[in-house]
């Protein structure tokens, strides 16, 4: 007999119904999943709810509600939801991590630890790893990681086999950047969210951990990738808090209240919304709004280290070390072993000059997490500086790679004390302790001591207040900056951030500086030029209460070099009104704890009076600027007419491109004359295009060599980093044995670049002539360590100095010479001399009673 194997219409039916039921439900789970992943969280709190009501037994339910309720900051219905999950899904990892990371939320502290364990146990009893999902890889990775496993064998092992399995599972990606962000390895987190960018277009989350990636880097990276995460989820804590942070950098906090309005209508009670907000009342002085709003960051997990790090964090980004680190003992009361902050602590206590303990914590949490980029980077950093020269005197802890402490060393602690000497009368200031100052012959060291990170360029230095962090003229050779004129900028910081206990706005801690330098050197500091009259004119131009956040996202870096100008401007403009005592007291009352706004309407004027005021001064101060000159800008086909050139005789782009064009044809003739219009209508136009120098250019094609020094000689009045300047007029002080020329160019050049051997060679020479031989000895004594084209010369010239002393190290400069050139009739001469004079008891017995 044949059985009937064929299916009769009422199971079809219950089949065909099972697979539409079963469809729709997916369907339905995907709507919730989207909706967590756009910010909606109410109605996936209600699509889940019903879900589970209706008896849906899949655990992605209950996860995504439970992950709802806790963004909505519903922590104790989250905890009893994942609380009931954990029994029912006894066998789920990804149940249980979800769980640690609740629990705490839920007065659970002790339930989230030992769910962690489960975990472990859970991982170490399944031997078979072909029954794991890409969840459950990715969830086992994470929880292992925080139990303290091998991040590069989580990867290898765990996260990229779980990629490959599937790779449309978007949490793979976002365990892989979130793990890099962890270890500050920020450019592996962007590559890996920019892979799960391409993945998943237009994903929030992906665009979010791109801008964490960004932060310390590229901020206008970190904005648009900020700005893509709330387009897609408006409801987004996470972007809409880093933009809060954002905001508090630049002093932009109205602003910065404002969205942390939007986070709490989200949640109430966000811990780290609840942190910035205690932030904020530090930075205002409010101690009872600080303390409310911190006990409110806590109200759910009591001991969350988290809050107080992030606190202290963002105060050490104020420069606020001391507060920080204090908040950072804190949350190191609650955890020992929370490593992010150690690793604040550690660079607090170093930024603040307490270095025995700032690099013992360095050390112990690299010990504790040796994947860690930036502690790795500080121990590193720690056994390069072992290796510098350290110079000392009352005032100061220098530290140089001992080749560079040999050649400019003591000139550093020159210039650094008569700063001090000069500064503390100014100001009226006694500083409690040495300041520390180290000169890194690396940017990347630079980056590491400054930043914890080794890539960000474009800083010359960088003060803390006791502690000075400078990038040696090794780092720069390809723009060159004058390193005394940067030394001097920093160490006006060490004085207005010690009067003020480092509670300043960065515009005014800016703008001071920069006007200290141009009062000690006028060919320092920023002045007004076209592009800036432009800015000033035009609408870059900041007021005062926007100042700080100029700094912190410019569009170019002529914006970024307008912000420090301007700043300085401003301090020039209150100096000008209400005296320099006025700036000392702002500062005095900063120091005191009281609001800059109102520190500075105190001793000049209402804020919104001041802001008018000098904006009218700017204005005027930038049309004051060549007033003789049209800077009203041409069409392009204008600029390629000769005959709109000869017809607008003072307009400014005409001059230019009439200089352009004669020294394109060579026509050096032609030239003088534009150029001679220009520097007297424009006189204080520097750098090494401006008008004075491609006079002194055309001038010596010409073989105008007065005219050429005279030109010379005004540009390197106005700047203090033109060394192809410095060194034409010092050879031309050679040329007419004008000593003084030489010393003073020689100077200038060593200021911008002691580290080749040419301004040396030129200031012992000039030393020499003028009969000054201690520094004629000096000078040639670098002048060796700097591989000289010319040893035997230096050795010679070393040698015949030392004579006139009868120092007995003649004889080994002189040896040494003919070691090189063994031909150099001068030097033979000399060995001949010193021979002569040697009584018998002073030679060998062995030795030549003549040269053979």
């Amino acid at each position: 007999m044949r059985a009937n194997t064929s299916l009769g219409g009422l199971a079809w039916l219950l089949v065909f119904t099972l697979l539409i039921t079963t469809g729709v439900r997916a369907a339905e789970l995907t709507n919730a999943r989207q909706q967590f992943i756009t910010g909606q969280y109410s109605n996936c709190i209600a699509e889940c709810e019903q879900a589970i009501a209706s008896f849906e037994y899949e655990e992605e339910w209950r996860v995504l509600l439970v992950k709802s309720l806790a963004a909505s900051g519903q922590y104790e219905k989250a905890g009893t939801i994942i609380s009931n999950a954990l029994d029912r899904y006894s066998w789920s990892i990804p149940m249980r991590l979800l769980a640690h990371e609740v629990l705490p939320y839920a007065g659970a502290t002790n339930r989230a630890d030992e769910v962690l364990r489960e975990i472990e146990t859970l991982v170490s009893s399944r031997t078979d790893n072909r029954a794991r999902t890409a969840d459950t890889m990715v969830a086992i990775g994470r929880a292992i990681l925080l139990l303290g496993a091998d991040p590069r064998k989580v990867l290898d092992n765990l996260f990229e086999p779980a990629r490959k399995a599937a790779p449309e599972n978007r949490d793979v990606y976002l365990a892989m950047g979130e793990l890099a962000l962890a270890k500050h390895d920020y450019n592996l987190a962007a590559k890996q969210f920019g892979a799960g960018l391409k993945k998943f277009p237009g994903d929030p989350d992906m665009h979010f951990g791109l801008a964490e990636a960004f932060q310390s880097g590229d901020r206008k990276e970190m904005l648009k990738n900020l700005n893509a995460t709330l387009t897609k989820n408006t409801n987004h804590v996470g972007a809409l808090l880093m933009l809060t942070r954002h905001l508090i950098a630049g002093e932009e906090y109205v602003d910065a209240e404002s969205l942390l309005e939007r986070a709490l209508a989200v949640n109430p009670w966000q811990p780290e919304a609840w942190a910035y907000r205690a932030v904020m009342a530090h930075l205002r002085s409010d101690a009872e709004g600080e303390k409310n709003a911190r006990d409110n960051a806590l109200k759910f997990w009591r001991t969350n280290p988290e809050v107080d790090y992030l606190i202290g964090q963002n105060l050490s980004q104020k420069y606020r070390f001391a507060e920080g680190a204090a908040y950072q003992r804190r949350a190191l009361s609650f955890n020992l072993n929370y490593v992010p902050a150690r690793i604040q602590l550690a660079e607090d206590l170093l930024r603040l000059g307490d270095e025995d303990e700032g690099w013992r914590l360095a050390e112990e949490a690299h010990k504790h997490d040796e994947y860690d980029v930036t502690s790795f980077n500080l121990v590193t950093l720690k056994d390069k500086l072992a290796k510098y020269r350290t110079l000392t005197n009352a005032g100061f802890i220098v530290r140089m790679t001992t080749n560079e402490a040999l050649i400019y060393g003591e000139q550093v602690l020159a210039l650094l004390t008569r700063a001090k000497s000069n500064l503390t009368a100014r100001y009226g200031i006694e500083l409690p302790r040495q300041t520390i100052v180290e000169i890194f012959a690396e940017q990347r060291d630079f980056g590491v001591r400054t930043f914890g990170i080794p890539d960000n360029p474009g800083f010359l230095g960088v003060c803390f207040g006791a502690v000075i962090t400078a990038n040696s003229p090794a780092t720069q050779l390809a723009t060159p900056a004058n390193w005394e004129a940067v030394l001097w900028h920093e160490f006006a910081h060490v004085i207005t951030l010690t009067m003020t206990k480092n509670k300043m706005p960065r515009w005014l801690s800016e703008g001071i500086s920069v006007h200290e330098e141009l009062q000690e050197n006028p060919a320092w500091g920023q002045r007004m030029t076209v592009r800036y009259r432009e800015m000033i004119l035009g609408e870059d131009f900041v007021p005062i209460s926007e100042l700080s956040s100029a700094f912190l996202a410019p569009k170019t870096p002529v914006h970024l070099q307008f912000a420090y100008y301007e700043s300085a401007l401003a301090i020039e403009f209150i100096v000008k009104n209400f005296g320099f005592d006025a700036i000392k007291k702002i500062l005095r009352g900063l120091g005191e704890g009281i609001e800059i706004n109102k520190a500075i309407a105190t001793h000049t004027g209402e804020m919104d009076k001041l802001e008018e005021d000098f904006a009218k001064f700017a204005r005027e101060r930038a049309e004051a600027l060549a007033p003789e000159l049209d800077f009203a800008k041409p069409e392009p086909a204008d600029m390629r007419s000769k005959e709109w050139l000869a017809e607008n005789p003072t307009n400014y782009w005409a001059l230019q491109r009439r200089v352009v064009n004669a020294f394109a044809a060579k026509e050096w003739s032609n030239a003088v004359p534009v150029l001679e219009k220009l520097t007297e209508l424009f006189p204080t136009q520097g750098g090494e295009d401006g008008a004075w120098v491609l006079l002194a250019r055309a001038h010596r094609e010409l073989n105008n060599t007065n005219a050429e020094r005279a030109a010379l000689m005004k540009a390197a009045a106005l700047d203090g980093d033109l060394p192809d300047v410095y060194f034409r007029l010092a050879e031309l002080g050679v040329r007419a044995q004008d000593w003084n020329l030489v010393f003073t160019n020689a100077r200038r050049a060593l200021a911008v670049n002691p580290l080749v051997p040419h301004p040396h060679r030129l200031l012992a020479q000039s030393a020499e002539a003028e009969g000054h031989d201690p520094d004629a000895i000096t000078a040639n004594r670098i002048l060796l360590r700097l591989d000289p084209p010319d040893p035997a010369e230096t050795h010679f010239r070393l040698a015949r100095l030392l004579n006139k002393k009868s120092d007995p190290e003649t004889k080994r400069q002189v040896l040494q010479a003919l070691e090189e050139a063994p031909r150099y009739r001068e030097a033979l001469k000399l060995l001949r001399e010193l021979q002569s004079k040697e009584r018998p008891q002073d030679k060998p017995a062995d030795a030549p009673t003549t040269l053979k």
